[in-house]
């Protein structure tokens, strides 16, 4: 037991290093959320618990906060997280082949990550860049007018 005591204490000193700079405030909780998740991936349960105790909110709100915005991953995530648009104007150009396509390449299931950590596949409602439709994006960086063969090979830059 005394191991666990001694891992559980490190990972409060690292949250209050994250979040050091933040009010104790429940405004504070989508800051605190964004930080803890970059530094740690994603947000792990005891991430969620140290930020309610942190900004004085209800576990339950925390929760409910993370699960809302699709920016938020309670789940590890690949290396590089990769998004395809389903708008309109993506699933019209054909956003769903190259999904498909994504799909194939990477030999997984919507949502899981890789066997080697690289890559989580999804896809989101819009990225805002319909006149570069279809678009996916990796990590931060949009690319548009995609086919699934040119899709694939983005991924293919992102493997090096």
């Amino acid at each position: 037991m005394p191991e666990i005591n001694e891992e559980l204490r490190k990972m409060q000193n690292t949250y209050e290093k994250i979040l050091e700079d933040l009010p104790e405030t429940r405004e504070s909780v989508i800051p605190a959320l964004q930080l803890v998740q970059k530094s740690r991936g994603y947000l792990p349960g005891d991430g969620l618990e140290f930020i309610a105790d942190y900004t004085d909110t209800p576990l339950a709100n925390v929760y409910s906060i993370a699960t809302f915005y699709s920016q938020f991953y309670l789940e590890p995530q690949g290396e590089h997280t990769v998004k395809v648009c389903q708008g309109t104007a993506c699933h019209i150009k054909g956003a769903n082949e190259i999904y498909e396509a994504l799909l194939g390449k990477l030999g997984i299931a919507p949502g899981e990550v890789t066997p080697d950590g690289k890559f989580t596949l999804t896809t989101v409602r819009c990225l805002g860049a319909c006149s570069l439709a279809p678009v996916m994006m990796v990590d931060d960086k949009v690319y548009g007018n995609q086919t699934p063969d040119e899709a694939r090979d983005v991924l293919d830059e992102y493997r090096d």
